[in-house]
């Protein structure tokens, strides 16, 4: 179980999220693996993006989550496969899982769209 955000720090993780609209209907879902490389209890937990060969470089695109630990659960070991072509993640510390809603209905695709994340807390199931 963690106890701080800081417990995330250099931790690999596979990450589940779920995109809805305003209306409740599911629209997409990812799934990223990646290695926490910075914290920050108000700007949030930052993990740098797994390569093919599940290497975080430099170079990695940065992906920030919400600093809610909620949603942490410990991970099984085994392989598994993200929405990126070619990348996997083995025997990941950590599943992550958000769900991600539209807060208003998209009427204009040159607007701002906000959005808002909540943490799924139950227990993912896999296979």
């Amino acid at each position: 179980m963690l106890n701080s955000i800081e417990d995330t720090l250099h931790k690999n993780c596979l990450v589940g999220l779920s995109y809805f609209n305003a209306q409740e209907e599911m629209l997409k879902q990812t799934i990223l693996a990646g290695k926490v490389i910075a914290v920050d209890k108000k700007m949030g937990i930052t993990i740098a993006l797994f390569d093919k060969e599940m290497k975080a470089t430099k170079q990695s695109a940065n992906f920030i989550l919400p600093s809610d630990l909620s949603c942490w659960f410990n991970a099984p070991q085994g392989e598994f496969h993200t929405s990126q072509k070619e990348v996997k993640i083995v025997n990941p510390d950590y599943l992550v899982t958000w769900d991600i809603y539209q807060t208003k209905e998209h009427q204009n695709s040159t607007k701002q769209q906000w959005w808002h994340w909540r943490p799924r807390s139950e227990v993912p199931q896999i296979g």
